[in-house]
């Protein structure tokens, strides 16, 4: 049995073996297993409820990602494109404004409205057409068995002109046009007419109804508007245009008479 040299000696024999020594890192190790780092610092949230996650894109589309684009203001001015910065215009005094013959004729209605005789006598200008009304015609029926399409009457107003046509009741397809010009057929314009109903025994005929308006600018003194009637139906096309000579209106002046007390109870009071 052997003994120990001193209080520090190890013990010596085949079977023992000296432990290494630790290096620098491993006391390291130690160093940092005993004291560990604290946590880092995070200052503390808002109460509140926190925001929902962004929805995740799915397999088939891009992730987008929002972009905003505001546009500055410009400002430019009218000669940097080519323009006049301002425009001058000079009225003279002297000018007499330009009064509408319509206009000039219901302010002398006003004025023989205020001063007047007991019996109401003033004149307007208006289209008055050059023409007996047709359907009263003793060879009305004959026309129209003709020529297929006869006009019957028409009336003119402020809203222009107006009137009715009879046609054969060939086929149930048909269309009814007036084309009318107030320039003597260097322009022309169309209207189609309406259908208002059968006319006639057993249904052979029908009645159509046609409007086109009149600017008041084109009724001067003299003034004329021209017009005719087509007919269209089964592939084939007819006219009435009064034999030739076409249905005319003139623009005439008008005269009206009515008692004082009859006008200032009627509706002309209000003109």
């Amino acid at each position: 049995m052997s003994g120990f040299s001193g209080s520090g000696a190890l013990p010596s024999g085949p079977g023992f073996r000296k432990p290494a020594p630790r290096s620098l890192s491993c006391l390291s190790d130690l160093d940092s297993d005993s004291a560990p780092e604290p946590p880092p610092y995070r200052p503390p949230r808002r109460p509140g409820r926190a925001p929902p996650p962004p929805p995740a894109p799915s397999g088939c589309d891009p992730h987008l990602r929002p972009i905003i684009l505001r546009r500055a203001r410009s400002l430019r001015f009218a000669d940097a494109l080519g323009l006049e910065l301002a425009q001058v215009k000079v009225f003279n005094a002297g000018d007499d404004p330009s009064v509408p013959l319509h206009v000039l004729s219901r302010l002398a209605i006003n004025s023989d409205l205020c001063c007047s005789s007991p019996d109401l006598e003033f004149t307007l200008q208006c289209l008055v057409p050059d023409f007996l009304p047709p359907i009263q015609a003793a060879d009305f029926g004959e026309r129209l068995g003709r020529q297929l399409v006869c006009l019957e009457r028409v009336t003119c107003s402020d809203l222009g002109v107006s009137g009715t046509v009879r046609v054969c009741n060939v086929a149930f397809e048909k269309q009814v046009t007036v084309r009318y010009t107030f320039s003597d057929w260097r322009s022309a314009h169309e209207a189609v007419a309406r259908w208002r109903g059968p006319a006639g025994s057993g249904g052979t005929e029908d009645v159509f109804a046609f409007g086109f308006p009149v600017p008041p600018f084109l009724l001067a003194l003299g003034s004329r508007v021209h017009f005719a009637l087509r007919y269209r139906v089964a592939g084939s096309e007819y006219w009435d245009n009064n034999d030739g000579r076409d249905y005319s209106l003139t623009c005439r002046k008008h005269a009206l008479h009515m008692p004082r007390g009859e006008c200032e109870e009627s509706w002309i009071h209000f003109i």
